[in-house]
């Protein structure tokens, strides 16, 4: 590992693995994609274990040397009952202290070892979980070294988390499977055979999606959902305006949910982190659900965290 590497991090999801190369205060040196999350590794004849240790080399290929010590932190699924080695629930509310103190060990080699992030939970009669984006969480914590009270920080994506957090502790959060549901509704359901995909965002299709999950709020999703036909038969949608439509439909109902929870009453500052086109929607969405606090966007929430994360635990 030359001189200008200070950490190496890896966020090992379920279909992906992106390994990173930080340099002074987290600065990117260099990041590499491969296609093996935890669901997809290399396959060959040595089980799951050679192929996690596979998957590890080829992603830090070059960065390790024999002869140095190799302190390495990863986020995400790896720490799963299904990843490497299991990394056990911490309960909120949890601090990035606390956090850093309960990282789990993997020794990959003399020189080298994994320290996996665990993730949170809230158990109770309602039980919520999440594994990767806790980091994400404390990254953005991270970046305002100011903030104090209350903070509401939004993660869409496949399953959408929204936490509250207060002061540098998550104290709670709330899972919506809008992605998901999205593309299992396209590719599997009536309504995603008439679509067809558009060259361009149709921003009034994804506003009257928005509008309409508004109005039909007390309808609830399950009835809304069938609008996405109806309004095609009635010449109300082109088939190229339904993917937009349902999608404004869908996070408009996330944005009841939310207004019901985490936003009840409350005018705390939010933070948005993800596919930055993805969290535009989200911003368009909240505007037009009436919402009036401030809204600012994180583009390296997760590299951030895994180098706050480290940090605390004195792996740097």
């Amino acid at each position: 590992m030359d001189k200008q590497t200070r950490l190496l991090a890896l966020d090992w999801g379920t279909t992906s693995l992106r390994a990173y190369r930080l340099g002074d205060q987290a600065q990117p040196l260099e990041c590499r994609e491969l296609p093996w999350g935890i669901m997809k590794l290399p396959t060959g004849n040595g089980g799951r274990e050679e192929a996690f240790r596979q998957a590890f080399f080829a992603a830090c290929e070059g960065w390790l040397s024999t002869t140095t010590r190799h302190e390495i932190i990863a986020c995400g699924m790896i720490g799963s009952a299904q990843g490497w080695k299991e990394a056990a629930y911490l309960h909120c509310p949890t601090s990035l202290t606390e956090l850093a103190g309960q990282l789990c060990q993997v020794a990959i080699s003399p020189t080298v070892r994994l320290s996996i992030i665990p993730g949170l939970a809230i158990y109770g009669s309602d039980p919520e979980v999440m594994r990767g984006e806790e980091t994400q969480i404390f990254g953005i914590l991270s970046e305002d070294p100011n903030a104090t009270g209350e903070h509401i920080i939004g993660m869409p994506g496949t399953h959408s988390k929204w936490a509250l957090t207060q002061r540098d502790s998550v104290s709670e959060f709330h899972t919506f499977m809008t992605g998901e549901v999205y593309e299992a509704l396209r590719s599997h359901t009536i309504l995603g055979v008439t679509m067809q995909p558009a060259q361009e965002t149709d921003w009034q299709a994804f506003d009257d999606g928005v509008a309409t999950a508004m109005r039909q709020a007390d309808t609830g999703l399950l009835s809304t959902l069938f609008s996405t036909r109806t309004r095609l038969l009635a010449g109300q949608l082109s088939a190229q305006q339904q993917p937009d439509y349902l999608s404004g439909l869908l996070i408009g109902h996330e944005f009841i949910g939310l207004r019901r929870t985490l936003l009840a009453k409350r005018q705390t500052p939010i933070t948005l982190t993800g596919n930055p086109l993805l969290c535009a929607r989200y911003q368009r969405a909240f505007q037009q659900v009436g919402g009036t606090q401030p809204i600012s966007y994180s583009a390296q929430a997760t590299v951030t965290g895994l180098w706050q994360i480290a940090l605390r635990a004195g792996l740097l």
